[in-house]
């Protein structure tokens, strides 16, 4: 049975990183060791530290696939994998780089627990296509990992945007994320997860949980749907 853990970023509280690190427990069970894949960031070492002082690699040892002489052995070794966040551009153009994509692919497929946040969430969905990331580097496709069958956008907040002159806060009159999600619909039929922050999506055979926090559900050609904590999300991805 495999369990993906999708989450949105944004742990940055005592409750939040409570909620991840329990859903990391609950996929792992016996696990020790957990790949981590720090890719999406420049300082691997860094974020490596980071992972472990802010208590998001939820007491697992991590070893960082950055210190393997080879890395698709790591990966075919594994118990887990642990995508982190970052830049998705850079963390896909890596994976393509190190010819990582099939190898994680197959694991995950062959019931290893994958766990993913931020631009890591993004790279399991069949696309890149919903990241709010800069293009800094120029992957050889945005294809990639296909682990589930819908888009993820995460980090998604509704509203318009404003601005903060002096003390008064200004509309900025910027494009909103369902704007650019809807924009994506234009051009593309699958369907799109918009996940706010401190949200995991946790799927296991199909069938999708939303855990800590809200999402909002984008079909192509039909209205939105929002949804909250404790939601089963695969019905609603069919229309």
């Amino acid at each position: 049975m495999t369990t993906i853990l999708l989450g949105s970023g944004g742990f940055r509280t005592p409750e939040r990183v409570a909620v991840w690190a329990g859903e990391i427990r609950a996929a792992l069970g016996a696990a020790r060791r957990v790949l981590f894949v720090p890719y999406a960031l420049a300082d691997h070492d860094g974020y490596l530290r980071t992972m472990v002082d802010r208590g998001l690699h939820a007491g697992y040892d991590l070893d960082g696939i950055h210190h393997s002489p080879d890395p698709v052995t790591a990966v075919h070794l594994a118990e887990a994998i642990f995508v982190g966040g970052g830049n998705t551009f850079r963390l896909l153009a890596a994976l393509y780089r190190l010819g990582l994509l099939d190898p994680i692919r197959e694991r995950i497929r062959a019931g290893v627990p994958y766990l993913g946040v931020s631009a890591g969430t993004n790279v399991a969905c069949p696309t890149i296509r919903t990241t709010n990331d800069m293009p800094i580097v120029e992957p050889p496709s945005f294809t990639a990992l296909e682990l589930v069958p819908f888009q993820v956008n995460p980090h998604y907040y509704a509203g318009t945007n404003y601005v903060r002159q002096g003390d008064v806060l200004v509309e900025h009159f910027g494009e909103t994320r369902d704007d650019r999600l809807r924009e994506f619909h234009e051009e593309n039929p699958t369907p799109v997860i918009g996940l706010w922050e401190g949200g995991v999506l946790r799927v296991v055979e199909g069938r999708i949980s939303l855990i800590g926090a809200n999402a909002r559900v984008f079909r192509r050609g039909q209205p939105a749907i929002d949804v909250g904590p404790g939601a089963e999300i695969e019905p609603l991805l069919c229309g």
